[in-house]
């Protein structure tokens, strides 16, 4: 699974040429954005703060986990990487992922794509993280980045880096591309992509050159017609592994193998630290080496290959084993391929540290019924399978599989032998056997981490018990969230790629909404008048094919739509693309594909609205049922007829471009806050927060917001009659949320710099029941919620 990108959020930034260490550990308040020490104490005096303890809503899990790395000297220190939600370290008491990466502001909110981790077996203190999330500057401005620690995340350092990496871009489970010399610590090396060749640092991450002696910049590209975009990029350089056995404590480890995307080229050595390389002798040809692992025991070097960049496709691939006293390669695939029954590549491979002969792998991908893990005890020379298919499309297994920690990974679904839910997982890149315990293994999916602690039982013909091991790990893309002033939910959440929740339980992670089931839901609103009716639009999935839902019971059940309007495409825009009337009787559904149209009997018929261009984000006033709100291309447009006419009103001065989101406020007829804009160069519009109490016929703009992203609306102060108002923007130069009690007279910053979650432009509400609580959606980090401390 992957996530969309949020395009034109910010513009370019000037790439930093020196070393800077990140606030990390700031005191509570201090500036997000980075300001001169001649002005620091006037942003400082204009800036309030209140402490706030923010945690996720917990879903466990929810995205790709692109890599898991044992540390190979301190028992139970492993770190995770996912390829937009930053990194993770495992909490060896509550065995509970700890996030390492919150600190990442809005402006590096591309440094959250983690491409490698590299734990110091020497240092296990030390930890380093390559970021980067795209290769295209449109999509992410930002060169990537080194980050580096030396308390094991808490606090972390940058080396700005001269490219691109690609954290969520193809290719992004292969490796580790970043490691430290086992005998050597201060040197690093990292396999780069897009042709710029292997890098190396001796000085424990500060700075990095280019290997220029090194032969082989790499030439696979996933599509070549597609030059500048997502799948046109070179995969370059891959990994680097060592042979330990060659060098001593402080001293180079002398022979190293570097695995490059070159179908005819993939592994190159050096027996002199990196000075001088060759191209190993009788190296197989025509697949990409996705993982390698050196044996250090017996001397064999493993490669895992596919035919393709993956993580989503793969239909050829081997498994082989080099001999490096000899210089002899084996062929060990479980399936080769030369077989008719190989229809995908090898990537996730791993050995038995505690046994060395011992080793596993999986399918990079295998959609149809199921991915496959493979285990051998022999080196490869025999391998038995996780699940073998028996007569009648009748599966049978070496496994089970307990999710009751992430229920909704059955995505609702009911399939066919051999199908079975829950999928024992897919884009299994990472598949890794703790160095120490040879019954706990983990890997990674495209939405969760799975694990075991008994897996030697699979060679005596026992069960091995799976169960989900991603708790506290969340890495979901939040697209709306809503909060209803009744009902037993405070928080209802829409998601990209695993459809969304009814959280009645921040602590526990639930089942998706179902009749119907969506696995991307990019909408949802509630009756204000009576809010145990609520609306949600979705790409369907499971066998559904309605992209509209209503329940009247505040979710605790739903029914699909009668009809669409003609020639919808696609659920519409996030976090406005549906609205529902204050007393519940009247829809209006702005869809891909089709008109923005309203309906009066919950979705069974459509019609048309007049007047409003197709695909305008909608609201409902939350007072008056007969209006309605609309905005397009810096127009703002008003109905007052439930939605079936629109009309421009005379507002002027609004953003033309951007990401641009509007709410009206509970309680109040007619008042409307809006924010948006973009600060991109190529794209000049007004950036910012403004207020309407005409019903979006003139607007007001907030002088003190530079820039403004979202907004949304909670239970009022004590003593107060107006909601409390929470917005994530650029506030007196400083980049945070805040909250108003006064209608935006005055503002308080409510995170500090810990927490700051990368890019936080999307969706945000206050809870109208409990005053000071907020619910902000993230773009790889979950659902957060914010509470006074």
């Amino acid at each position: 699974m992957t996530h969309a990108p949020h395009l034109s959020r910010r513009g370019l930034l000037a790439a930093g040429a020196a070393t800077a260490a990140l606030p990390l550990l700031a005191p509570s308040g201090a500036s997000a954005a980075p300001v001169t020490p001649a002005t620091s104490a006037r942003v400082a005096e204009k800036v309030r703060h209140t402490p706030y303890t923010f945690r996720n809503a917990e879903i466990v899990g929810g995205g790709f986990v692109t890599g898991i790395v044992f540390n190979q000297r301190e028992p139970g220190l492993v770190y995770a990487r996912t390829d937009i939600g930053g990194a993770y370290r495992l909490d060896k008491k509550s065995r509970r992922w700890v996030p390492l990466t919150d600190w990442i502001g809005w402006d590096e909110y591309g440094h959250t794509g983690i491409i490698s981790v590299a734990t110091d077996e020497a240092d296990p203190d030390r930890v380093y993280l390559a970021a980067g999330t795209y290769t295209m500057p449109e999509w992410d401005p930002d060169m990537a980045a080194i980050l580096r620690s030396t308390d094991r995340g808490r606090t972390w350092k940058t080396t700005p880096l001269p490219f691109r990496l690609g954290g969520n871009m193809p290719g992004r489970g292969i490796g580790e591309r970043l490691v430290i010399d086992p005998n050597r610590n201060r040197i690093l090396y990292l396999g780069v992509r897009g042709g710029h060749g292997l890098w190396r640092s001796t000085d424990y991450g500060k700075t990095f050159a280019k290997v220029t002696t090194f032969p082989n910049v790499g030439d696979f590209v996933p599509d070549p017609t597609d030059p500048d975009g997502y799948n046109g990029d070179n995969l370059g350089v891959l990994q680097v592994v060592f042979d330990k056995r060659t060098g001593r404590a402080g001293k180079a480890t002398r022979t190293l193998y570097v695995t490059v995307a070159d179908k005819d080229n993939i592994l190159y050595r050096s027996t002199d630290a990196g000075r001088t390389w060759e191209r190993v002798p009788g190296q197989p040809t025509g697949f990409i080496p996705h993982h390698a692992v050196f044996d250090h025991v017996g001397g064999y070097l493993y490669l895992a290959t596919s035919d393709t960049a993956g993580p989503y496709d793969g239909s050829k691939g081997d498994v082989w084993k080099l001999d490096t006293a000899t210089g002899t390669w084996t062929r060990i695939s479980p399936v080769p391929s030369t077989s008719d029954d190989n229809k995908w590549g090898y990537s996730g491979l791993t050995i038995d540290r505690q046994n060395p002969d011992t080793l596993m792998v999986s399918t990079q991908v295998n959609w149809w019924p199921d991915c496959i893990l493979f285990r051998s005890t022999d080196g490869g020379a025999s391998w038995t399978r996780a699940w073998d298919l028996g007569p009648n499309s009748v599966r049978t297994l070496r496994y089970d599989i307990d999710i009751s920690a992430a229920p909704w990974l059955t995505w609702n679904a009911s399939p066919s032998l051999p199908e079975m839910t829950p999928k024992l997982g897919w884009m299994m890149e990472s598949v890794q056997i703790d160095p120490f315990d040879s019954d706990h293994f983990m890997y990674g999916t495209g939405a969760t981490i799975y694990g075991a602690d008994n897996l030697t039982d699979w060679d005596s013909g026992g069960t091995v018990h799976l169960s989900v091991r991603a708790q506290g790990l969340e890495e979901t893309a939040v697209l709306c969230v809503i909060s209803p002033p009744a009902g037993a939910a405070h928080l209802f959440s829409g998601m990209g790629d695993v459809g969304g929740f009814r959280h009645t339980d921040f602590r526990k992670a639930s089942k998706m909404y179902d009749s119907p089931t969506f696995d991307n839901t990019p909408a949802l609103d509630y009756a204000e008048l009576a809010p145990h009716t609520i609306v949600r639009v979705g790409r369907p999935t499971s066998g559904w094919t309605q992209r509209f839902a209503i329940s009247t019971d505040s979710g605790g059940s739903w029914k699909p739509s009668g009809s669409e309007p003609s020639g919808v495409t696609g659920p519409g825009v996030e976090d406005q693309a549906v609205a529902i009337s204050a007393d519940g009787r009247r829809i209006v559904w702005s869809p891909a594909g089709a008109p923005v149209s309203w309906s009066d009997d919950h979705g069974a018929t459509w019609t048309a609205s007049k007047g409003l261009p197709a695909g305008a984000p909608v609201r409902s006033d939350r007072v008056n049922p007969a209006k309605f709100y609309a905005y397009h291309a810096g127009v703002f447009y008003l109905s007052t007829d439930g939605g079936k006419s629109f009309e421009a009103t005379a507002a002027t001065g609004l953003p033309t471009a951007g990401n641009v989101r509007f709410k009206a406020v509970p309680g109040h007829e007619g008042d409307i806050w809006l924010a948006g804009g973009t600060d991109k160069p190529t794209t000049p519009t007004p950036y910012g927060l403004w207020r309407s109490t005409d019903s979006g016929t003139s607007f007001t703009r907030f002088k003190a917001v530079d820039e403004g992203d979202v907004v949304g609306f909670g239970k009022a102060a004590p003593g107060a009659t107006y909601p409390a108002v929470y917005t994530s923007s650029k506030i007196h130069g400083v980049r945070g949320i805040f909250r108003s009690d006064d209608a935006g007279r005055t503002w308080t910053r409510i995170n500090d710099d810990r927490h700051q979650y990368a890019w936080t432009g999307n969706t945000m509400t206050g809870d109208p029941r409990i005053y000071g609580r907020v619910y902000f959606g993230t773009n790889g980090r979950g659902v957060i919620y914010g509470e006074p401390k």
